[in-house]
């Protein structure tokens, strides 16, 4: 019997761990949090300095049992969470319930699951952070008391069952406010001018107006200083210059050098993987996850490929730098390797307590163990790799040259780029251009007008948060922390107060009613800079410069004087509603109002219940589309259901087409319909994808997850055995001949021990 216990986070990180420290070692996992505040009750004594009523949680009561029995026979107990301020907490909280007089219990710590780094850390071992257990908690108890002291206002005013959380209700009035911005955008018209030249050489060469006697056009950037507004305006410009004699005023080069990206903070990983890979940001820090925990490499067994993935640091190991210089030095060349190592500034806000996200060892290349990993695994290790190792390189270096040809005072330019020595990105290109060659010119010489153009154009919005964009936001403005940002999406959107369409953020009114609401309840405590400085204290606190008992007092005393103040000010709205400048349609006396109801917000007439007119709200229900129906040309309208939203055919029910927005757009597959022969397509529905026939309600032929067996019918010996998927989503076999054979089964007749549970002949 192992004489020690070693106490890790997750199963599979036990079972790399596990086979480094051999024998002497037994490692268990806590599959997280064992203890956590009651989900019953508020669970903070508010009057007793903010005592937190920990309990051990339902689900993992025989975990804890385990852990108990097993370290009543261990010598020495050593818990190795995750190195954040989860994990302290987590290893606070075992120490409590593990702790006996004579038993030795140390904190371990490390920032990859390497073999080496495993068996120093365990040689080396620590002591709980107590500072930065006192971090977790203090957040965790100011969580608390805002989820359930501003929940229940929301049952009270709104609706019930929603909820608000402290830093959830930032992003979503990040989100509504960016919003708000489109809404109130005024798109203004401006005309380009653009030329095709020909140099003395009978090169082409293009070009466009962007300065007009020394000062800039507007080509899109809305502070230049003149803007070519109307088309009038446009064709004087071009009717003035289509005579006039052109020459190259000027021929500017100038060398640029680009310098590689540092290697990967949870953040930018999480960004780049969306932008390059298409992740969501859940789904980046799963995989990571997994490959930070352990992979079978061969027979090596589990194998940790990545430091840790959340971190807010740059900051790479001396022995890691040496190796990847090495490694750049032998397979890639030594002119690709600078003199000195290349060193990353560290950010104000970052914490500095874990190194960057970089492999464990840079010698196993992505093309070396892909065959080990799944398709999402290789495409985020490989990112990771090639960004660290680019990190070491060289710097990219790049001649711009910019030509501009002049006549009568308007000015046009162009660029071009040639990449002279590509540097680091030869391993990892963030996004510098190819080769863009102009002709060989010199200044002063003459230039042919061959062409010139106006194109009429309008300034855009400013864009919708995608997840990058959106974690991006909330770095920049210190709002949440590595380990957040994942959770803080999830929880937006589960909560149907943004939805993703085209993948960017579009707040629901559920979502824009209740940020109106808690902003004006709340005017600091959901404010961005306000929400910046919790985090900055929560950080000194983890450093020991602020006392957590002090900052949650100060907390509280703002924030109960708040509350007080929303329970008397909040707008009623299942009983006033908010109101609104439409008038009933029914009455002709009332206005109408947004109230909340069983299935989201609706209009209401305020003179209910003399008039009990009610209506969709504009945005909640059909909202106009440019898509055309697929089966009668005529256009879709988007409608908000039960299970989401979908697209209906504007002439319901005259043409019942109906499908799911849910994956965008129907699918036209290159298969005829067996029954009809006209073109089969992908749909998407409640239980996922289906096939369906596009003559459909004409045609009714479908195939949702339908298979057929190699395998006779057993009732009439000529069709084929299929599996389909009932209406409620479950599979079930029958004939290919139904109707005229209506054989069925519920269980698989090709299996030997298979038994039908109904047939019919």
């Amino acid at each position: 019997m192992a004489k020690k216990l070693l106490i890790v986070e997750s199963p599979a990180k036990s079972r790399t761990i596990s086979r480094y420290l051999g024998k002497d070692f037994q490692v268990q996992a806590t599959m997280g949090h064992i203890i956590d505040l009651p989900k019953s009750k508020l669970g903070v004594e508010i009057e007793q300095d903010f005592e937190p009523d920990y309990e051990v949680i339902p689900e993992k009561r025989s975990v804890v049992t385990d852990l108990k029995r097993k370290a009543a026979k261990a010598e020495e107990i050593y818990l190795a969470a995750d190195p954040d301020r989860e994990g302290e907490a987590i290893c606070w909280h075992l120490n409590q319930i593990l702790k006996k007089k004579g038993r030795q219990i140390y904190r371990v710590t490390f920032n990859e699951i390497t073999s080496n780094t495993i068996k120093n850390a365990v040689a080396n071992p620590g002591e709980i952070n107590d500072d930065k257990f006192q971090a977790q908690q203090t957040r965790r108890i100011i969580d608390r008391l805002v989820g359930y002291k501003v929940s229940p206002l929301l049952w009270d005013k709104v609706k019930r069952g929603l909820s608000a959380g402290r830093v959830q209700t930032v992003a979503l009035r990040i989100i509504c406010e960016r919003e708000k911005l489109i809404r109130a955008f005024n798109k203004e018209e401006y005309w380009t001018i653009n030329g095709v030249f020909e140099t003395e050489r009978g090169e082409e060469l293009p070009a466009r107006l962007t300065a007009i006697e020394g000062k800039k056009v507007r080509v899109g950037n809305p502070k230049a200083k003149i803007a070519v507004a109307s088309e009038t305006e446009a064709k004087a410009i071009v009717d003035l210059l289509s005579k006039a004699d052109f020459e190259i005023s000027q021929v500017a080069r100038k060398e640029k050098k680009r310098h590689p990206l540092p290697p990967f903070i949870t953040s930018k990983m999480q960004q780049e993987a969306a932008r390059l890979l298409d992740f969501p940001v859940k789904k980046t820090m799963r995989v990571a996850q997994g490959l930070y925990e352990g992979k079978e490499i061969g027979s090596d067994g589990p194998v940790g490929l990545i430091t840790y993935m959340r971190t807010d640091s740059t900051r790479v190991a001396a022995t890691a730098i040496s190796q990847v210089r090495d490694y750049i030095g032998e397979s890639l060349g030594t002119e690709l390797l600078p003199a000195k190592p290349n060193f990353y500034g560290k950010s104000n806000a970052a914490q500095d307590a874990h190194e960057a996200i970089r492999p464990t060892n840079v010698q196993l290349t992505p093309d070396a163990i892909k065959q080990h990993l799944s398709r999402d695994e290789f495409n985020l290790y490989r990112l990771i790799w090639n960004r660290f190792v680019a990190s070491q390189m060289i710097s990219a270096i790049m001649e711009e040259t910019t030509v501009t040809v002049s006549a009568k005072g308007h000015d046009f330019t162009t660029a071009g780029t040639v990449v002279v020595e590509p540097g680091f990105t030869r391993v990892y290109n963030p996004g510098i251009a190819k080769d863009k060659l102009l002709p060989q010119v010199n200044t002063g010489e003459a230039a042919k007008l061959n062409e010139l153009q106006k194109e009429q154009n309008f300034t855009t919005p400013p864009n919708r948060f995608t997840e990058a964009t959106l974690v991006k936001e909330l770095e920049s403005n210190g709002i949440g922390r590595p380990s957040t940002y994942a959770t803080i999406i999830s929880v937006i959107q589960n909560r149907a107060y943004v939805e993703m369409q085209e993948k960017k953020f579009h707040p629901t009114p559920l979502g824009e009613l209740i940020n109106d609401q808690l902003v004006a309840a709340f005017p600091d405590l959901f404010e961005v800079g306000y929400t910046a400085d919790l985090e900055k204290q929560l950080d000194s606190i983890e450093q020991g410069g602020m006392a957590w008992l002090g900052m949650l007092q100060a907390f509280y005393k703002k924030f109960a004087a708040q509350l007080d103040q929303a329970g008397d000010n909040m707008v009623n709205v299942k009983v006033d509603g908010i109101p609104t400048d439409q008038k009933c349609d029914k009455c002709e006396k009332g206005k109408m109002v947004i109230k909340a109801g069983k299935y989201g917000l609706f209009l209401s007439c305020d003179q209910y219940p003399d008039c009990r007119n009610t209506r969709e709200l504009e945005g909640n229900g059909t909202e106009e589309t440019e898509k055309e129906c697929p089966e009668c040309g005529k256009p879709l309208v988007l409608k908000s259901g039960r299970y989401g939203k979908y697209y209906e055919c504007s002439t319901y029910p005259d043409c019942k087409h109906r499908m799911s927005a849910r994956n965008g757009e129907t699918k036209t597959l290159d298969k005829p319909c067996p029954k009809c022969g006209k073109p089969l397509v992908e749909r998407q529905g409640r239980y996922g994808k289906f096939v369906a026939c596009s003559g459909y309600p004409e045609c009714k032929h479908i195939e949702n997850g339908n298979k057929e067996l190699d395998m006779a019918c057993p009732t009439c010996k000529e069709g084929k055995v299929v599996r389909r998927r009932s209406r409620r989503g479950k599979f079930f076999y029958g004939c290919s001949r139904y109707p005229d054979c209506d054989w069925v089964s519920w269980t698989d007749p090709s299996k030997p021990d298979g038994k039908k549970k109904k047939s019919t002949s």
